[in-house]
């Protein structure tokens, strides 16, 4: 069997990383906690935003963890895509943006 390097057990070991300093992992979860309740946004478009930023960071376990989220609050696969889409084309445009820093460089130096 193929193994990786991201082990999706791993996951439900998040909690522990307030082990090793608990002050800072109880500040940390204080404020995850307080990031997804329902305010502005409702704990459902919180959900998909997660998912679409954790595609965007490459995260395999926020993937999971907000792709079974999404599912449990109703969220389409459809929804999901249409999110993921919008992030690689984000994610895509803050790649070929820089690329004006490129040309810039390239005409300074050819000028």
């Amino acid at each position: 069997m193929f193994k990786t390097y991201y082990d999706p057990k791993d996951l439900k070991k998040f909690g522990n990383i307030s082990e090793w300093n608990e002050e800072l992992g109880a500040k940390f979860f204080d404020y995850y906690a307080k990031v997804f309740e329902e305010g502005a946004l409702s704990a459902r478009e919180k959900s998909l935003i997660a998912l679409a930023v954790a595609h965007t960071i490459q995260c395999p376990y926020c993937i999971d963890a907000y792709t079974g989220d999404g599912l449990q609050r109703g969220i389409t696969k459809e929804e999901m895509m249409e999110a993921l889409h919008v992030a690689g084309a984000i994610r895509g445009g803050a790649s070929l943006v820089h690329g004006v820093q490129m040309m810039n460089k390239v005409n300074k130096l050819d000028g």
